[in-house]
Parts: structure tokens; C-alpha cells; sequence
């Protein structure tokens, strides 16, 4: 009996301590099927219905849950007020473009703008939160006309970070010189384009206490709204990678033929080196044709994109135009016009940093050659 007793007294606690493990055992199922359903969405990782609690009303402040972090963070600026934690990750989307660094996604939001692009930052390659929440603060509040404004940033627990733009339907100065420009009106949209490119660039230069340096400046980063009005996209973007990511952007763009000479020995890009990168797609309007560097460069290649070569260093300047274009700059007076816009175009690509032209000079030239 004794014997009997004490068996059913182990069975029972024996019982208990199966209980116990297998409600441990489900209580961290259930929490490890909520973090990985955390990854499941349209766009990006969503948070579901407990991504309000990441809302807090106000302007251009990092938003977390108390504490000091920043991960799980919105930041909002002026056009985004009205964006959510929700609206932006569970929005469906397609890919526009990719690169070692991003994804690039047009995407219809249920909130705010109607369309947006969104440009997710991988982890791996994203700078730390709270390095990139001080960087958006500085890039979101630039305003003009111009420049492609952030709507929010949205830093994620994985160290994910997620860009707002607005969505231009006409796309990219680099498909608009793809497509060819109507003959017609050549010269009068190169001039618009030109003019519009460098006060987008001179604001990002000087309308700040600290200079807005843009350090990827390319004909694929340049928005055209549907006026043909330029909108200079991606500045600062450095800012929020991490310097091995930083640095591959800048070899990516080296490859393009964007790169200025100096920055093969230094790192930091420059209002130089972005002057550098105008007066190549200013030769890419003119020339209708783009950048390109050859796969083997030599020394008369160092500081010139390949395809541009001939044109600037040997003083081709009747191949650097399209035969339409110089039609046409004939029969309207506008000739000189034309050679004066080359000569701009090629003193920006000055090998010499300390011998091109700020963006106010270029901007008086460009509107006297525009007249």
C-alpha cells in the first residue's frame, strides 16, 4: 500500500513537470512564430496590428517605445505626416531597381501619398540607428523645388531602414536621354533640365549651415516630374550606410563614369566632386549618350569617363552634339550658345578640384547660354 502511494506521488509530479515544459515549450513556439511573422510582407517586415505603437504625433522626431533606442522608429517630415508604421511596411509593391547596398520598390500606399517609392536599406549595409535617425533629421528637412524631399524613415528592429519618396511617373533623366528628346525641343529642355539640375545642386551646397554633399550624383538620380522639372534624388544617401557600403556606391559609380579623379586617393566625396559629376551628365544631354568607363582604363582615361574622352581631352566639339542638335542651334542663332554650354560642361569636369566652378557660377552662365 505504502509502495502504491508513493508511485502515484511521483506519477503526479511527473505529470506536472511535462505540463510545465510543454506550456514553456509552446509559450516559445508562439513568441518565435511572432518574430518570424514579423518578416512577412508585401514590402517590408510588418509589425502588424501592433505597429501603432510606434505612432506619436509631431514632426520630424525619432519615435521608439520609451528608453533610448531608436530601433522601431518613424520619422516623419513635411508631405508625411499622415504616413504610418502599418501603411508603409504592409504596402504592396513591386521592384524599380536594385543595387549592393538597397532595393528600390514603387509602392501603393493606404496612407498619404497614393504611390510612393521606397527605398529599403539592408541591414548589413545600413549605418547604425541612431547615426541614421541624426542623418534624416538633417536630410529631411531640405525643401525645394528641385530635390526630391523625404516624406519619413522608418528604422526597423533588424536595423532595416526604409526611405519615403515621392513617385515621379515620368522617371529618370536616365531613361528620358534613353528615350530621345524631341528635336524640336531639344535645346530649350536641355537648358530647362541643366538650370534646374544645379539649383537643385546649389541648394544642397549652400541652403544649409552645413554643406548637403550628394556624392552619387548620376543621370539615374535625377527624378523629371511631369513639366520636366529635375528633381535631384538620393543626396546624402552615405549617410545612412555603413563606410563599406559607402565605399561600394562610390566604385559603383566610379564603373558609371561619375566618379572624380580625386576621390581615387581620398574617400570623402566633395561639393568638387559633385561638380565634377554635373559636368558629366552635362555632356551626357549634349551627346546623348552615357557615361561609361572601359573595362581596362589607362592614363588618358583617369579622370574622364571613356565614352567622353575624345570629346573633352582631344576637342572633338563637333562630336559631342547630335546632328539634330546643331541643326538646330544653326537655324535659331543659338551656335555659340552651344559651344559655350560644351565649354561649361567640360571646365566642370576639370581634372583640378580648386579649378571648377561652384554651383551660383555655373548658374549665371547656364542662364546667360540659356537666353
Amino acid at each position: 500500500m505504502r509502495r502504491e502511494v508513493i508511485n502515484a506521488v511521483l506519477l503526479a509530479v511527473l505529470a506536472v513537470l511535462v505540463a510545465l515544459f510543454i506550456c514553456y515549450f509552446v509559450v516559445r513556439c508562439h513568441r518565435r512564430r511572432r518574430r518570424e511573422g514579423r518578416g512577412r510582407g508585401a514590402v517590408l517586415p510588418s509589425h502588424g496590428a501592433r505597429a501603432d505603437r510606434f505612432q506619436v504625433g509631431g514632426g520630424s522626431s525619432a519615435y521608439g517605445g520609451g528608453g533610448g533606442g531608436v530601433e522601431g522608429a518613424l520619422v516623419r517630415f513635411p508631405g508625411g505626416e499622415g504616413l504610418t508604421v502599418a501603411a508603409i511596411l504592409e504596402a504592396p509593391g513591386e521592384v524599380v531597381a536594385k543595387s549592393g547596398h538597397s532595393t528600390l520598390y514603387r509602392a501603393g500606399l493606404t496612407a498619404g501619398e497614393a504611390v510612393a517609392l521606397l527605398r529599403f536599406v539592408r541591414p548589413v549595409c545600413a549605418a547604425a540607428a541612431d547615426e541614421a535617425v541624426a542623418a534624416a533629421r538633417l536630410l529631411g528637412a531640405v525643401q525645394h523645388p528641385n530635390v526630391v524631399p523625404i516624406r519619413a524613415l522608418y528604422v526597423g528592429p533588424r536595423g532595416e531602414m526604409l526611405l519615403v519618396h515621392p513617385f515621379y511617373a515620368a522617371g529618370s533623366l536616365r531613361r528620358f536621354l534613353q528615350e530621345g528628346i524631341n528635336v524640336s525641343q531639344g535645346w530649350e529642355i536641355i537648358c530647362k533640365l541643366s538650370i534646374g539640375i544645379v539649383k537643385g545642386l546649389d541648394h544642397l551646397h549652400t541652403g544649409s549651415q552645413k554643406p548637403i554633399i550628394h556624392g552619387n550624383l548620376k543621370t539615374n538620380n535625377i527624378m523629371l516630374d511631369a513639366d520636366f522639372q529635375p528633381r535631384i534624388s538620393d543626396f546624402g544617401l552615405y549617410f545612412l550606410l555603413n563606410p563599406a557600403a559607402a565605399q561600394q556606391m562610390l566604385e559603383t559609380s566610379a564603373i558609371q563614369g561619375y566618379k572624380a579623379p580625386e576621390l581615387i586617393k581620398m574617400r570623402e566625396a566633395t561639393r568638387e566632386s559633385d561638380i565634377y559629376s554635373l559636368g558629366v551628365i552635362l555632356l551626357e544631354m549634349l551627346a546623348q549618350k552615357e557615361a561609361a568607363n572601359s573595362s581596362s582604363p589607362n592614363a588618358r582615361d583617369i579622370h574622364l569617363p571613356s565614352s567622353f574622352k575624345d570629346l573633352v581631352l582631344e576637342r572633338k566639339i563637333s562630336d559631342a552634339f547630335t546632328s539634330e542638335l546643331i541643326k538646330q542651334s544653326k537655324s535659331s542663332g543659338k551656335e555659340q550658345n552651344l559651344y559655350a554650354f560644351f565649354e561649361l560642361a567640360t571646365a566642370c569636369c576639370n581634372p583640378s578640384p580648386s579649378l571648377r566652378p561652384d554651383t551660383k557660377r555655373i548658374l549665371k552662365m547656364l542662364e546667360e547660354i540659356a537666353r
